[in-house]
């Protein structure tokens, strides 16, 4: 097998407030302004690690809908509460997955605990949104609370390297997440010299976040803390080296190669699907936060 080749990349996504509780940096769409290159990945908002001072306000990012998609937020440090209309919800701390999936429609809340607020900390994470083919944009929404003690972890060396698998298959480990199209996500772990390589297909879209440290991806090619590196659709392996220690978070999925209507908090096909689904909130069909 051949190495994937690097298409681009780049550390220059600016930074803004979600809310008042998220400080991030938006990788997807971003300054490249990604769309079917990324698919299914429609957003990546990086959280890298802030340190909020204490306070008797819960910060975060009050009722607001979605329809379309999943919302995928990895929490490495904070705690966070989630509620939604369908009913999903409760507390993801540091390790936890949270996979909420819209579909037809939610509505829902993200705040950081009463109790992180108060003591204040370090909060670092990031959020995806996983784009859904046509045919299940429409279906029931549901919610996956997935804790770090469910994440399945494969040991790359005996040293302390290893690999969280979130989503997908590595070397025969399988992630909890539950996906409606074939995607990975692995959260890597590489003491410094540690190094691992893996295959992912050619034809999906993947992607590569630096997280914590420095690593030499492919034997060539250097990535410092925050680099974003999108690879082509050619080759099966990718080689990743630390220099120190370092984190990457690695995601790649089969393309959806479906026409993108984009309105906010909306991801639909066509104008006239974002159009019924800004009547459909207005009207009061994606229920209620109870």
């Amino acid at each position: 097998m051949s190495n994937k080749t690097i298409k681009l990349q780049f550390n220059d996504a600016q930074t803004h407030m979600v809310g008042d509780g998220f400080r991030v940096a938006n990788y997807i769409p971003g300054p490249k302004n990604f769309s079917q290159e990324t698919s299914p990945f429609f957003l990546l908002d990086y959280n890298a690690p802030h340190n909020f001072p204490p306070t008797k306000h819960r910060k975060g990012v009050g009722e607001h809908p979605h329809r379309g998609f999943e919302t995928v937020t990895v929490v490495f440090d904070g705690h966070l509460e989630h509620r939604d209309s369908s009913g999903g919800g409760g507390t993801i701390g540091a390790g936890d997955v949270q996979w909420m999936t819209a579909a037809s429609g939610v509505i829902h809340d993200e705040f950081q605990t009463q109790e992180f607020s108060e003591t204040g900390g370090m909060q670092h994470m990031m959020q995806i949104w996983v784009n859904l083919p046509a045919k299940y944009k429409m279906s029931t929404p549901k919610y996956q609370s997935i804790t770090d003690a469910q994440i399945a972890h494969h040991n790359i060396d005996d040293k302390g390297s290893f690999v969280r698998v979130i989503a997908g298959d590595f070397k025969g480990t399988k992630g909890a997440a539950s996906t409606f199209t074939p995607v990975d996500m692995y959260d890597i772990r590489l003491v410094k010299d540690g190094e691992v390589s893996f295959d992912l297909p050619a034809g999906h879209n993947t992607m590569l976040l630096v997280t914590k440290g420095n690593v030499v991806v492919n034997g060539t090619s250097k990535a410092t803390f925050k680099d974003f590196i999108l690879f082509k659709n050619d080759g099966e392996t990718i080689t990743v080296k630390a220099d120190e220690d370092s984190s990457v978070f690695i995601m790649s999925g089969e393309p959806l190669n479906e026409p993108i209507a984009a309105y906010g908090p909306f991801v639909m096909n066509t104008k006239e699907e974002i159009m019924q689904a800004i009547d459909d909130f207005n009207s009061g069909k994606f229920g209620s936060i109870k």
